[in-house]
C-alpha cells in the first residue's frame, strides 16, 4: 500500500487499523548457530543429558537463555535421548545421529525371520545385510536362537568378509544380550539400537527380508534344517551376484564389495 499509493506508514496503518509499532517490530532473537553449536557440543560430549541440565551448564557458561528455547533447539537438532536405551549396553548407540553409510562393511543391518519346515515345526532365521552395497553377508537358519548363537554366526561371517563399524538391530533378546554386547565390544562394534515400536529405524533389513520372503520362503516347501539352510544360500548368493538392486543403479551387491568375498555357507 505504502509503495502503490504513495502514502506514509503512518496513514497506511490507521487504513489497514494496525498499530504502528506492530509494523515497525524487528525480531531480536538473531542467529542462533553458535548457540545450537554449543548444545550440539554438549550433547555428544554428555550423551545421558537432556535438555535441562544442557541449560543449567549453559547458564554457568554465561548464556542468557530460557529452558523454553533451549527444549526447542534440542528438538530441531534430532538430539532427544530414546526412551528406552538398552540397560548396560556398552557398545550401544544413545542417540538419533544416524550417517547413511558411504562404504561397504561400515554399517550392518540384522534381524530375524521366522518360517517353518513343512512338518510345521518352526524356523528362526538370522539375516544380516550391508546397508551400502545390499550386500548380504549371512542368512543363517536355525530351530532356536540364543545371544551365544548371534556372537557364534557373525563370528564365522566376519573372518570372511570383515568385521562392521557398527550393526543397526531392533531390542529382541538375542540382540541385547551380554553375549552380543560382549563380542561388539572386543571386536570394536557399535550396536545401534532401534526405538521401540519404530522399526523403519531398521527399515534396510525389514526392506530386504520383505524380498527374502516373497522370493524365497514363499516359493519353497523346506524338508529340513539342512535343506532349508541349502535354499536359501543358493538365494542369497543369486541376490549378491546376479539379482540387480534399483537402488545401487541396477548392480548386483557384489559390485560395490571391496576385497574378495568368499561365498560358502557361514
Amino acid at each position: 500500500m505504502i509503495a502503490t499509493w504513495q502514502v506514509s506508514v503512518r496513514r497506511a496503518c490507521r487504513a489497514l487499523r494496525i498499530d504502528r509499532p506492530l509494523y515497525l517490530y524487528k525480531p531480536r532473537t538473531g542467529d542462533q548457530a553458535a548457540l545450537k553449536q554449543r548444545i550440539t557440543e554438549i550433547a555428544q560430549t554428555r550423551v545421558r543429558y537432556g535438555y535441562r541440565r544442557i541449560h543449567v551448564l549453559l547458564v554457568r557458561e554465561g548464556w542468557v537463555v530460557n529452558p523454553k528455547r533451549i527444549y526447542r533447539l534440542y528438538n530441531e537438532l534430532g538430539l532427544q535421548l530414546r526412551k528406552k536405551p538398552p540397560k548396560r549396553r556398552v557398545k550401544a548407540k544413545l542417540r538419533e545421529d544416524r550417517c547413511d553409510a558411504t562404504s561397504h562393511n561400515e554399517t550392518w543391518a540384522m534381524d530375524f525371520v521366522h518360517d517353518q519346515l513343512y512338518t510345521g515345526r518352526k524356523l528362526r532365521i538370522l539375516t544380516v545385510v550391508d546397508t551400502f552395497s545390499r550386500f548380504s553377508p549371512a542368512i543363517d537358519p536355525r530351530y532356536t536362537y540364543r545371544g551365544e548363537d548371534v556372537v557364534q554366526t557373525l563370528e564365522k561371517v566376519c573372518k570372511r568378509v570383515g568385521y562392521p563399524r557398527a550393526i543397526r538391530v531392533d531390542q529382541g533378546s538375542e540382540f541385547i544380550s551380554r553375549d552380543l554386547d560382549l563380542w561388539a565390544y572386543q571386536k570394536g562394534v557399535t550396536l545401534d539400537f532401534s526405538r521401540p515400536g519404530k522399526p523403519t529405524d531398521n527399515a534396510f533389513i525389514e526392506s530386504f527380508n520383505g524380498k527374502f520372503r516373497a522370493e524365497c520362503l514363499n516359493a519353497h516347501w523346506f524338508m529340513s534344517l539342512d535343506d532349508a539352510r541349502e535354499k536359501m544360500e543358493s538365494w542369497r548368493k543369486d541376490y549378491n551376484e546376479v539379482r540387480p538392486h534399483s537402488a545401487i543403479g541396477n548392480k548386483p551387491p557384489i559390485s560395490l564389495v571391496s576385497g574378495p568375498v568368499v561365498s560358502a555357507a557361514p
